[in-house]
């Protein structure tokens, strides 16, 4: 079924990198939803009321923030894929995120409303009818939802979006609390126990649940999350090879959306090397690296000397310092000035996030007391990066 919406209502539907295919998955997913939920909320809201079930009725009322979310879901699939403007020069992308937290917050709402009424229930019950047009319908519901749940996971995963893992979460919290409710008048039915309004608040409590995860894993990036390890390694060993560029570091990365990833990284070269050559090297490495992981890539070219001795050895030795204080260390940008009196060590040491400054400004010292041990006449100028890549 999912693969017949799709390739019914996107004509392209494996162009995942472009915009306006993204947009399209979000509207179909949008429309999708309104459309499920909208009849889901009529038929438990009818039931709901003829049975006396407030679980029920407030599944429906779940289902009609639902729809909201759903909306909220299209709308934002719109916005996101506007193309740049002068106020958004890296688009419109992170809309996405935007829209999920939207979804978040509605959740909650409903979650809150939803306990407050169950405990209402519960200090003053009423008696619940059972029929079996009840049960078919709160059978109909898991069916649809898990049917929309696998639906929203597919083209999350066609398309990178937080937006569908939020609707995915919703779907799955809703199977969760129609199922509990259709077991609670199962029990009240054969048993005569009137347990709706406590199955009301575990399934307000499923629904907080679900809307603080989604709330949680969409703030993230929005903040701005460390990238993905395998995407920094997969770009390291591009940039890598190509000729001329024998080491790469300093690499950045930041996420305007999906789809929407920009970075820039130094990428070091021989200090006597033709220069025209390889800036050519470095223009066709950021064109067609950037066409092929869809990031907009920009390098630093970045000369070392690699013929000269003593710089190696010195380079060497202070590798071995280094080494000794910490495996984890490592170092880049390594030049030497020479002066009268005095040679100077200018090099950035880069270290694991979480350090504190005390333990940075001890470990430079320390650097700098073994390097004058190595050689009095040596001077550490040093700089400190932080290692959010984990490259190696």
């Amino acid at each position: 079924m999912t693969e017949l919406l799709v390739r019914f209502f996107i004509k392209t539907p494996d162009q995942t990198g472009d915009s306006s295919v993204r947009e399209a998955y979000g509207i179909l997913a949008g429309v999708v939803g309104i459309a499920c939920n909208l009849i889901l909320c009529a038929m438990k809201f009818v039931i709901g009321t003829l049975s006396g079930s407030i679980a029920i009725q407030a599944d429906a009322v779940n289902n009609l923030s639902d729809v909201g979310s759903s909306a909220v879901m299209l709308i934002g699939s719109k916005m996101a894929g506007k193309p740049a403007d002068r106020e958004h020069p890296y688009g419109h992308a992170r809309m996405e995120y935007i829209a999920a937290l939207i979804i978040a917050f509605l959740i909650l709402v409903v979650g809150f409303e939803l306990g407050r009424e169950s405990i209402q229930k519960i200090i003053a019950p009423e008696p619940v009818e059972f029929s079996v047009a009840m049960i078919a319908v709160l059978v109909s519901s898991i069916l649809v939802k898990l049917w929309m749940s696998r639906f929203t996971a597919n083209i999350g995963r066609r398309i990178e979006s937080s937006t569908m893992s939020a609707a995915t979460s919703d779907s799955i919290s809703d199977v969760i609390s129609t199922g509990a409710i259709l077991l609670s008048s199962i029990i009240g039915y054969f048993k005569g126990v009137n347990i709706d309004g406590y199955i009301g608040v575990v399934v307000a409590g499923f629904v907080l649940y679900s809307g603080v995860s989604i709330l949680r894993d969409t703030i993230s990036p929005l903040m701005g999350e460390a990238p993905d390890p395998k995407t920094v390694t997969e770009l390291t060993d591009k940039i890598l090879s190509y000729d001329g560029i024998i080491g790469i570091h300093d690499i950045m990365m930041h996420s305007y959306g999906p789809g929407k990833l920009i970075a820039s990284a130094h990428a070091e070269v021989r200090s006597d090397c033709d220069l025209m050559a390889i800036h050519e090297t470095i223009d066709a490495a950021e064109r067609e690296i950037g066409a092929q992981m869809g990031i907009l890539l920009t390098l630093h070219l970045d000369p070392i000397e690699v013929d000269n001795a003593v710089l190696n050895q010195t380079r060497e030795e202070m590798g071995q310092i280094l080494m000794g204080i910490d495996k984890t260390l490592r170092f880049h940008d390594f030049r030497m000035v020479r002066g009268e009196n005095r040679t100077n060590l200018l090099f950035d040491i880069v270290v694991q996030p979480g350090m504190k400054p005390e333990a940075i400004a001890e470990l430079k010292q320390r650097v700098a007391d073994e390097a004058a041990r190595l050689n009095p006449a040596y001077h550490c100028i040093l700089s400190v990066d932080i290692d959010h890549n984990g490259v190696r």
